[in-house]
């Protein structure tokens, strides 16, 4: 049961003290006496009390730190608008898929907590939409998320070595609506929730041609392997830059693919083979104009040598 010191905390609506008992009966795996926390926290809500985010909180502690008992049926409660990221990936950061499934209600959480398993490395055997559920062996290890009490730790990948380049004088600029659409996919929370930024294109042509039509008149670039470039695909498409809301890994794996398809023009869902050989023809490069780096950016630009087709995509996003 929990103490008066909780329940006082609770009708005066102190978050800063209810944050630090959260805190002490995490520390002292406390789990019964911090579900009951929450069951009052929603009765007061009912009455008027500003404890939305307490309620949250406490779900997101018991999706991360919880046994699977317990963190898998709060997943299966569905999306916490205020937590750090998805309640699925959260559990799945810390507990497995076997120890997870028993516990998790059939539906949308439980499919992402599969494909965030998938991505640790778990065999799930369960259907993941569109994907298989497994990791191909042209795929990397996708970036993952690491959550703590207080933050989520997204580090992204590096970038190669650049070297200046000379840039195309007069790009040849083509519509290409399906496949821009697919990189500005990508970093859809960037520009819709937060303050960023993107800017895609299309050229007939090469990887410079495609940065020239950015409006780029000096540049830097470097090769990235496929698996490289998937790691970026993968990682941004999972961020929800500065303040826009994470979708996390899974859904950074799914829109990777998805690019894939667009650049390619293959059926959806594709299948793995034929999104691995596309994968793997194209050429992929990292770029920049020699600024600082700052926030959070995807330059990439991507070439089709066989097709002659070349496209590129500049986002940031910025506190």
């Amino acid at each position: 049961m929990i103490n008066k010191r909780a329940i006082e905390a609770i009708e005066v609506s102190d978050t800063d003290e209810l944050l630090r008992v959260i805190g002490g009966y995490c520390n002292a795996h406390a789990w019964d006496d911090l579900m009951e926390l929450r069951i009052r926290c929603r009765e007061a809500i009912g009455r008027g009390k500003q404890l939305w985010g307490v309620e949250e909180h406490i779900r997101y502690r018991l999706a991360l730190e919880a046994p699977a008992a317990i963190a898998g049926p709060v997943v299966s409660e569905g999306q916490a608008r205020f937590a750090l990221g998805p309640l699925a990936e959260v559990a799945a950061s810390t507990k497995t898929w076997p120890e997870l499934s028993q516990y998790l209600a059939p539906g949308p959480d439980r499919r992402t907590v599969a494909a965030e398993r998938v991505i640790r490395g778990d065999d799930v055997a369960e259907e993941i939409p569109d994907l298989p559920a497994v990791l191909m062996d042209w795929e990397p290890a996708y970036p993952i998320a690491t959550y703590k009490a207080d933050r989520v730790e997204t580090p992204a990948p590096g970038w190669p070595l650049l070297a200046e380049v000379d840039l195309v004088d007069a790009p040849d600029v083509i519509e290409d609506p399906a496949s821009e659409a697919a990189l500005s996919d990508l970093v859809q929370p960037w520009v819709e929730e937060s303050n960023g930024r993107c800017q895609t294109v299309t050229v007939s042509g090469n990887h410079l041609g495609a940065i020239s039509a950015l409006g780029l008149r000096v540049a830097r670039t470097g090769l990235v392997s496929t698996k490289e470039a998937l790691q970026w695909l993968g990682w941004v498409g999972a961020s929800g830059g500065a303040h826009g809301r994470r979708r996390g890994a899974a859904a950074g794996r799914y829109l990777a693919w998805w690019v894939i398809a667009a650049l390619a023009d293959l059926d959806w869902p594709a299948d793995p083979g034929e999104i691995g050989d596309a994968a793997n023809g194209l050429k992929w490069h990292w770029f920049d104009d020699g600024s600082p780096d700052t926030g959070w950016n995807l330059r990439i630009s991507v070439a089709d040598p066989v097709g002659g087709l070349a496209w590129a995509v500049s986002a940031s996003d910025s506190v």
